[in-house]
């Protein structure tokens, strides 16, 4: 039985007259392939509302999610790197620094701004992994070292949103010093009695998490994110055995006690503004 019948031969829709969806309207979640409108995802923080996959974002994403009303003052905004080793591998550290930063928009791994939280100054650094896997440079420490001066100046909590493969290797043991350099930072802050909020995304390894991504006065992270030093393949290789179910995963960590909690970023901001208070009562 013929349900439906063209009652005119070679009708077809010219090329012109096609709608093509326009870029960008659409985004799949990458976790169970649900497609979502754009603005859906981003009103929900980019967290899938049907299997809770939080969608890795960047810093400027982060920073409307946690300032109040999304506005906020850049920090060292032109600092980028140098290539004091003028080192070379597949191409020159230079001309990669170039095109990433050309690619991304982005000057450095790390983005540094102050702003309000629930109506109290409160500065961020944040990591963007889009900028050489995140990777921890000269230019990283920096920027987190004067952030924190920043917040001594202004009295106000610090928080840092890891987000990284580790050290730069670009710049060996200059990267490296960072650890160190953050690390001594941080405990000015506490001598100012400040407190520092370190959070940890997907993913959080390498130098960084060996470093100052563990030195929160609470350590939080965000849900299924990869914390670790070395990578599972590298860990399960070098001890010869199978890893337990989660390894490396926040829930893990947080199991064996590395973590204070685990936050929902759609819960993020209301929950940063709790703990604070608390520091503050």
């Amino acid at each position: 039985m013929v349900w439906f019948k063209r009652n005119k031969e070679g009708i077809t829709t010219s090329t012109k007259e096609k709608r093509e969806t326009p870029e960008g309207l659409w985004q799949k979640c990458s976790n169970c392939k649900t497609i979502f409108a754009a603005d859906d995802l981003k009103n929900n923080a980019y967290v899938c509302n049907r299997c809770n996959h939080h969608e890795r974002i960047g810093s400027e994403e982060y920073f409307q999610i946690i300032f109040d009303e999304g506005k906020y003052k850049e920090l060292d905004a032109k600092l980028e790197s140098g290539d004091p080793l003028k080192f070379e591998d597949t191409k020159k550290y230079s001309d990669r620094i170039k095109a990433t930063q050309k690619s991304t928009g982005l000057k450095d791994a790390v983005r540094t701004a102050k702003g309000k939280l629930d109506g109290e100054d409160f500065v961020i650094a944040a990591m963007d992994f889009s900028f050489i896997g995140g990777s921890m440079g000269s230019v990283m420490g920096e920027k987190i070292a004067r952030a924190i001066d920043e917040a001594i100046k202004s009295k106000c909590p610090f928080m840092i949103i890891s987000k990284s493969g580790g050290a730069r290797m670009m710049e060996a043991g200059l990267s490296l010093m960072q650890m160190a350099k953050v690390s001594g930072k941080l405990g000015q802050l506490a001598e100012a009695k400040l407190p520092y909020i370190s959070l940890l995304t997907d993913p959080t390894t390498g130098g960084v998490t060996a470093s100052f991504a563990m030195l929160g006065d609470i350590n939080i992270a965000e849900p299924d994110a990869l914390i670790g030093f070395a990578g599972p393949r590298v860990v399960k290789e070098t001890i010869g055995r199978d890893l337990p179910d989660g390894f490396q995963r926040s829930e893990f960590v947080l199991e064996h006690g590395f973590l204070d909690y685990i936050v929902e970023r759609t819960q993020l901001k209301d929950t940063l503004a709790l703990s604070l208070k608390l520091f503050r009562s």
